[in-house]
């Protein structure tokens, strides 16, 4: 579920019509502040809001571009430069060696676990996995916009699956992790 919440804003996002983008970004900043807000006050780390964080900044800028000018060419590639943008902040994150799943994963795993190389492996190939996802993602609605499909049903099912795909590997990959270490 933690995964759901923290993609809430990008799905809120999605969701609401595109010839309504301002709103929708307005939406997604809203959901970004508030996810992060509660999520704080839950005890979160910052290590563990990354994307919550990197989501604010990106929807507080599309806000100010949508409102400043709702005809702005940035909207038909917005649904591609959301994608690009997580594809960034989870890139970084790998870069800098603070895989954005690390954080996710540490509120559900028992601390004595969190500096073992089989927690931080599984959670960097996470992180690569995530990334290629939103990456290849990016490069798909890109290519709907440039035809004039940004904000059509193919593009809507490409954003899907650029959230569901990783969605099921990481389910499966720490299933396989936890049962080749005997962990639960």
């Amino acid at each position: 579920m933690s995964y759901v919440r923290t993609f809430l804003p990008w799905i809120v996002f999605a969701v609401l019509p595109s010839g309504q983008w301002q709103w929708a970004a307005l939406a997604g900043l809203v959901a970004a502040v508030a996810v992060t807000v509660q999520q704080r006050r839950a005890g979160a780390g910052f290590d563990a809001l990354i994307i919550e964080i990197g989501s604010a900044v990106f929807f507080a800028a599309l806000t100010v571009i949508a409102f400043v000018d709702p005809h702005s060419g940035v909207h038909a590639y917005s649904a591609a430069l959301s994608s690009a943008t997580l594809a960034l902040i989870a890139g970084v994150s790998l870069l800098v060696g603070k895989p954005f799943t690390l954080g996710i994963a540490k509120r559900s795993t028992p601390r004595e676990v969190w500096g073992l190389r089989p927690f931080i492996r599984t959670n960097v190939v996470i992180t690569a996995v995530w990334t290629a996802a939103f990456t290849v993602t990016a490069g798909a609605l890109a290519a709907l916009a440039h035809a004039g499909h940004g904000h059509s049903t193919s593009a809507t099912l490409v954003q899907a699956a650029g959230f569901v795909v990783p969605m099921l590997f990481t389910v499966r990959y720490v299933a396989a992790a936890q049962a080749k270490t005997g962990a639960h």
